[in-house]
């Protein structure tokens, strides 16, 4: 199963430059896999390692665009809108895509955020 993002179009400039695409978004695969790809950055775990998800939103842009890492903590944002999204947090924490830190939060702005929860099953 593939999840896409939802883009805001007023920033498509910066995801061309972040190389983010169409196609990107977070798949699931048979094998357990979760894999979320933002241009060239990716998080990969399996189902197993996520503890919860919880859909959120709004938020103010500057929080939730672009590739951003938490100012509290040590999660992730691949955001394409600042609308909803899901929060994805992990039993273990992922290799760092960023930063010097791994990451515990990994959160999305997918096109349909309640669709990846259940597809997820946390």
């Amino acid at each position: 199963m593939h999840f896409p993002y939802r883009f805001d179009r007023r920033w498509s400039v910066l995801f061309w430059a972040l190389g983010v695409s169409k196609n990107d978004g977070v798949s699931i695969y048979d094998n357990g896999d979760l894999v979320a790809t933002f241009g060239r950055f990716k998080v990969k775990t399996t189902r197993d390692n996520v503890s919860r998800t919880l859909v959120t939103g709004p938020h103010s842009w500057y929080t939730a665009v672009g590739l951003r890492l938490s100012l509290t903590d040590d999660s992730i944002t691949f955001g394409t809108n600042h609308k909803k999204g899901l929060s994805i947090e992990f039993v273990g924490k992922v290799p760092r895509v960023i930063g010097f830190r791994r990451h515990s939060t990994l959160w999305v702005s997918v096109a349909d955020p309640e669709g990846l929860a259940t597809a997820i099953g946390k």
